[in-house]
């Protein structure tokens, strides 16, 4: 295994069982590391620190162990047990009532670089290292041993989570089984219709699971407004918890029909419903005062990188004032960050200077964030990305 040495002083993040070590704390390294290459990285005085996944990126080592083990099929198959063995604990396996949950949470589960989400059976892998990548032969064989009496399909859909890397990586792919054109799923007993291959990120917003059960806890006879509503999951819970009136709201026309696939399957519920496939921030600009009592604020990430923090920040601010603004008296507004360039406290700050342009008295009812099924590392707290706030506007 060849070997990755640190620089002095630089030593300190992973003493803190830190998973990642940046390109820059590096002091010297083997020839010929190829890229995804799993290394033991040493510190200046040549003390083993931790084994991990080369790559050439800004993250240059992924840290999976910080214990000098052997790397082997039995060591990943530990590893993903053990994400299994949780997911049972939380009662998500076997739960007739939400069939979709996040299996393997990179960092969070111990396997960076790797997301594995579960839809009724299908099993959709993103990769977002390439060391990752290229176990995914093993990897499909170890799901499909523990997984055997319930596994439908395994997809790979990482075509555009390794660019980073300088590696060839192929489109999107089946790896086992046959997967569906479209999958149905229940959540919290709330249907869905999930498009694995075109469908953002993995298919769905999974780690928004109990914040929409939270939503349609407060929806019973209010007018709710989705705003970026991807595939109306929101809007789903809203007019399952009693809404009035929902309208949601995106961009893109392709997610505007999943939602109205989707609302359809309530039935009767669908009648409170209208979609509308616009710019957001012109239609919360052009729609009536104080006409919702509901809104949410899920938009996509506007601070994917540090380099766009600021822009993100703006972004953030002006869509929640415009919110605070429009929202009737008395009415609440949930509202999300899903950058991980901005952390719990930069989104408080947003939310606060937002309150305080608009010159709102603004109650924090609940603080939000992911579902049970994204755990965090302890030692990785930038695993903790989706930010959320329950607000009441006087």
């Amino acid at each position: 295994m060849k070997k990755i040495v640190i620089q002095k002083g630089k030593e300190k993040s992973l003493q803190r069982f830190h998973p990642w070590v940046f390109s820059g704390a590096i002091a010297r390294k083997d020839k010929g590391i190829a890229e995804g290459e799993v290394v033991e990285v040493f510190d200046a005085y040549d003390n083993f620190m931790a084994i991990g996944h080369y790559h050439t990126s800004s993250i240059s080592v992924r840290i999976f162990s910080f214990d000098k083990v052997e790397v082997n099929r039995d060591f990943w198959k530990m590893k993903i047990e053990r994400a299994i063995a949780y997911r049972k604990m939380i009662y998500l396996f076997d739960n007739q009532n939400t069939t979709l949950f996040r299996l393997i949470n990179g960092e969070g589960d111990g396997m960076p670089g790797l997301i594995a989400d579960w839809y009724n059976g299908h099993l959709v892998l993103q990769f977002h290292s390439y060391g990752m990548y290229l176990m995914r032969e093993l990897l499909v064989d170890i799901f499909k041993e523990l997984l055997a009496d319930r596994l439908k399909s395994i997809f790979n859909k990482s075509a555009t989570t390794l660019s980073e890397s300088n590696a060839f990586v192929p489109s999107n792919e089946l790896l086992y089984g046959t997967l569906d054109e479209e999958v149905l799923v229940h959540e919290n007993g709330v249907p869905f219709y999930i498009d694995i291959p075109q469908g953002q990120k993995t298919g769905f917003f999974i780690d928004q699971r109990d914040n929409r059960k939270m939503v349609g806890e407060f929806c019973s006879g209010k007018k709710v407004l989705n705003l970026f509503c991807y595939t109306g999951g929101f809007s789903a819970y809203a007019l399952q918890g009693g809404a009035e009136l929902v309208h949601s709201v995106d961009i893109s026309k392709r997610a505007i029909e999943q939602t109205n696939e989707n609302i359809a399957l309530l039935g009767d519920l669908a009648r409170c419903h209208e979609a509308f496939a616009a710019n957001v921030f012109d239609f919360i600009e052009e729609m009536p005062d104080h006409f919702y009592d509901v809104i949410v604020v899920d938009p996509p990430a506007f601070a994917k990188h540090y380099k766009v923090k600021e822009q993100g920040i703006k972004g953030y601010r002006n869509i929640n004032r415009k919110a605070m603004e429009k929202v009737k008296p008395g009415g609440m507004i949930f509202t999300f960050s899903c950058s991980q360039a901005i952390s719990k406290e930069d989104f408080q700050t947003i939310i606060f200077s937002a309150a305080a342009m608009e010159h709102k008295n603004i109650r924090i009812i609940k603080n939000l964030q992911h579902a049970l099924d994204h755990p965090v590392n302890i030692f990785h707290p930038e695993g903790s990305y989706l930010k959320g706030m329950a607000l009441s506007i006087e």
